[in-house]
């Protein structure tokens, strides 16, 4: 499984200070999928040959800069209401939750991508109406074109957080958080 690359139809920047920003914000995103096609319907989104598949959602940023905040505030906003751990040694953490599966990917110590395919990663897609993917360069060539990529990058004071849609359907997303 190769991922195509397609182009950027959107891109948009935000500044946040602080754990509790960082969680609003991933919350804010959380309604925002909601509100699209996407997950309240609970059928995902479309593809080109009328099936249906996840919104693939990838998370990148060095080590502490947020990413699993972040994803904690979006799994908390989609309605989770238990911890939401780093999925570091797991490498994928399942929530069920009323409109289907999320699955959270860290991808962190995956040391050779075609070990998505021994894991059944390809189920997860399947299976799946949401995949948070950290560390996705870590399963290039084997990860499929992510709709959004969210690359978190730490400053001084707090985080720069800036989202990169790549499906109409992620461009409708940004659009609705009001970024663009």
């Amino acid at each position: 499984m190769t991922a195509e690359v397609t182009k950027v139809l959107a891109t948009a920047s935000i500044e946040l200070a602080g754990e509790a920003a960082m969680i609003e914000f991933g919350a804010k995103i959380a309604r925002g999928l909601l509100i699209g096609e996407g997950l309240l319907t609970g059928e995902g989104l479309s593809t080109s040959e009328g099936t249906r598949k996840p919104i693939i959602m990838t998370l990148q940023g060095d080590l502490g800069a947020g990413k699993t905040t972040l994803s904690r505030g979006i799994l908390q906003g989609l309605g989770h209401a238990g911890n939401v751990k780093s999925p570091t040694y797991t490498l994928v953490e399942p929530y069920q939750l009323a409109f289907g599966a999320v699955y959270h990917f860290d991808l962190y110590r995956l040391t050779d991508a075609e070990e998505l395919e021994y894991m059944g990663f390809a189920d997860y897609l399947t299976d799946g109406k949401l995949c948070l993917i950290e560390w996705p360069e870590q399963g290039q060539g084997f990860l499929p074109q992510a709709d959004i990529g969210i690359q978190i990058r730490q400053l001084e004071e707090g985080r720069c957080v800036t989202l990169s849609a790549y499906s109409a359907y992620a461009e409708q997303l940004v659009s609705q958080l009001g970024m663009i």
